[in-house]
């Protein structure tokens, strides 16, 4: 592409942040503190080993407060660019634009300073798109099924059979399959750009990288690798505009929490040359690391927060992404000293902006540093990742004793944690498995980890998993012990997809993917986390077990209620919810030694059925009473202890109870629903 040698320069803007191009030309505008001198550097590509030109600002005209700002006239859409800022030592330093829209990491090695010769460039780019619908209002969680995937991982495999693998455009062609199967909303792990080559010397030594991409450098760009075309933005936009047109929202995992500039060892790539002291914790001599990661975002400052609420308000106006769940979350209530307090900017001005007042905004509530804040994240509309929920259920189903008190308020969506502050039950996220940690497969392989492959000696991922291997560690041929592991993840997914709150499922386990008991595959961009999309045909049985328990929620209103159970009667005569044991009506609260719950749920409209769903973790079988209801049978419609195609039973195909004394198999979900006699 062939460029004049000079563009004209004005004043340009403080606001907004970032490159911003239209047919007159870009405005470029940048904030720091520190800098007493910038200069804009334009490059022709990514790898041009110098600039074309250098654009100087001039403090008395550039300059307004701490915003340097410049416009350059005509500049065409796909000039590379970077700044050259001096700081008050006469230093000079060539930084990425934080606020860029596109970025290149082509050749760029974070070991080396950033220059003309080691490149981290932004990207001039036209963000407007051409939308199906013209009008966007956020997907709510009511109703949601979430499934949270990988955009390099989940089509990279060869077996994925698409044309574009491991980008976006690949997951626009898998988009059919997910709506088939029922998804709602996808949750994709972090698609700002990242640094991949952030990752401790012993792993980088063999090979691995950063695959995850929790280790964010550019908070308005797309990850350059996920692009399979020379547009990211556009690229992007297809897949937001083509998820919405199947009616499937889309929801980013954000990293807030720290960046990719590590600690005092780390690059320097924008924020420690802009404003060290603003943007991270720091005391002059230290960073303070509550993530784990060599840093941590001063996220209460108030410039951050609005550097933050930008970014995230510029996600849904212009890429119209619907919702956000943030890593580490419990980091925007630390102070800028590091102490939590009561009231913290951050969560309060994302909640109350008006450009995401109807997004979804969710919590990994808890931080590298001991902060746990699940059922007490600030604010009142935000949802959490329920880690809570996750235990109970892992526990109960392994076989643990004495927890139905606590499996109960997890069914009926965690009110002991959220009824309190006039929460409700979609402020839990329910979940099995997530991208950290052992797959649903692996959850019922593997009693250790298996992280060996990491490169740290197996002391990274968690200890302590809840797991059970059903009797064998890892991979068997012994037909007794599969048989178990499927019945066991079929009794996980009924637990999911049967209780209150909003359900999150973990992309594979539909088809029972495996990582080989690594419970941390951060670093494995290889056929350890990509998805075998084989096992799909192998597995088809169990996708279709979660398609038919992703409609059998969808059916019946009294699973996804937006409220909590109270006991009280529904509109046709019986409780909303009655709790039993071995015996109707007498649950086995308290007893240490208990494994069986059931409970009875009203349908909450004229046209649902009741359900009656019976829980039985122990060894041994057990028999049950089904109780009364006027004027209806009990239907099985579950069992997870049958094969298929009678694990889940389609509606047209159930057959009514004989009698009202059921034989219950061990470790099985079994669940009947109540239908008028005339059916």
């Amino acid at each position: 592409m062939k460029q004049p040698t000079c563009f004209q320069a004005g004043v340009g803007s403080r606001l907004p942040g970032g490159a911003t191009w239209n047919v007159d030309g870009t405005n470029f505008a940048i904030y720091s503190h520190d800098a007493i001198g910038i200069e804009l550097l334009l490059y022709k590509g990514a790898v041009s080993t110098e600039p074309f030109q250098v654009v100087v600002l001039d403090p008395k005209f550039n300059r307004t407060s701490y915003a340097w700002h410049v416009f350059v006239e005509r500049l065409p859409v796909g000039i590379y660019y970077s700044w050259r800022v001096q700081q008050p030592d006469g230093t000079w330093w060539e930084v990425l634009d934080p606020w860029a829209r596109a970025v290149s990491d082509t050749g760029w090695d974070r070991r080396q300073p950033i220059s003309a010769a080691n490149a981290l460039r932004g990207i001039v780019t036209d963000t407007r798109f051409d939308w199906s619908e013209k009008t966007f209002v956020p997907k709510s969680l009511d109703g949601a099924v979430i499934y949270e995937l990988h955009v390099g991982g989940y089509t990279k495999h060869h077996s994925s059979g698409t044309e574009h693998p491991g980008t976006f455009t690949g997951l626009i062609e898998k988009i059919p399959y997910l709506k088939e199967l029922g998804i709602t909303h996808v949750e994709l792990l972090p698609v700002m750009a990242f640094d991949e080559q952030d990752v401790p010397n012993e792993v980088a030594a063999l090979g691995l990288v950063n695959f995850w991409g929790y280790s964010p450098y550019g908070f308005y760009a797309l990850h350059p690798d996920y692009c399979a075309t020379s547009e990211p933005v556009r690229e992007f936009q297809s897949l937001v505009d083509a998820l919405h047109s199947d009616g499937i929202g889309i929801i980013l995992d954000v990293d807030f929490n720290h960046t990719s500039e590590s600690g005092a060892g780390g690059p320097a790539i924008h924020f420690k040359v802009l404003g060290n002291e603003i943007f991270y914790h720091f005391d002059g001599q230290h960073y303070r690391d509550y993530t784990g990661c060599g840093n941590t975002i001063n996220c209460n400052h108030p410039l951050v927060t609005h550097f933050l609420v930008y970014c995230l308000e510029y996600w849904v106006t212009t890429m119209r992404v619907d919702g956000f769940r943030f890593d580490l979350a419990s980091v925007f209530s630390r102070g800028e000293d590091g102490t939590v307090l009561k009231n913290p900017s951050l969560p309060w001005s994302i909640e109350l902006s008006h450009n995401l007042s109807q997004t979804p905004i969710i919590a990994e509530a808890w931080d590298a540093a001991g902060l746990y804040q699940v059922g007490s994240f600030p604010g009142t509309r935000w949802s959490e990742w329920n880690g809570r929920y996750r235990d109970i259920i892992r526990r109960f189903v392994r076989g643990d004793r004495g927890l139905v008190g606590e499996v109960a308020t997890c069914l009926g969506g965690s009110s002991d944690l959220y009824e309190q502050d006039h929460r409700l039950p979609t402020s839990s996220i329910n979940f099995i498995t997530c991208h950290d940690g052992f797959t649903l497969w692996d959850l019922v392989s593997y009693n250790q980890k298996h992280n060996l492959t990491n490169g740290e000696s197996n002391r990274d991922g968690a200890d302590q998993n809840f797991s059970w291997n059903c009797g064998a560690e890892g991979d068997t041929a012994e037909p007794n012990i599969l048989a178990l592991r499927h019945q066991q993840s079929r009794n996980f997914l009924a637990f999911l997809f049967l209780s209150r709150g909003v359900p999150m499922l973990l992309a594979g386990d539909e088809f029972l993917r495996t990582q080989h008991g690594n419970n941390n595959a951060w670093c494995q961009n290889n056929e350890v986390s990509w998805l075998d999309w084989r096992l799909a045909e192998t597995h088809r049985e169990m996708i279709r077990f979660v398609r038919e328990l992703i409609a059998f929620r969808l059916r019946h209103p009294s699973l996804t209620c937006p409220r909590f159970f109270t006991g009280d009667s529904a509109p046709h005569g019986i409780p909303d919810i009655s709790w039993h044991g071995l015996q109707l009506n007498e649950p086995l609260w308290g007893q240490a030694e208990t494994q069986v719950l059931a409970c009875t749920i009203a349908g909450v409209v004229e046209s649902e059925g009741d359900l009656h769903i019976v829980l039985n973790m122990s060894a041994d079988s057990i028999g049950v009473k089904l109780p009364n209801i006027p004027l209806k049978r009990w239907y099985l419609a579950i069992d997870t202890s049958a094969h298929a195609p009678d694990d889940i039973i389609e509606e047209v195909r159930q057959r009514a109870t004989t009698n009202n004394f059921q034989r219950i198999d061990a470790r099985s979900v079994v669940v009947f629903e109540g239908r008028a006699n005339a059916k």
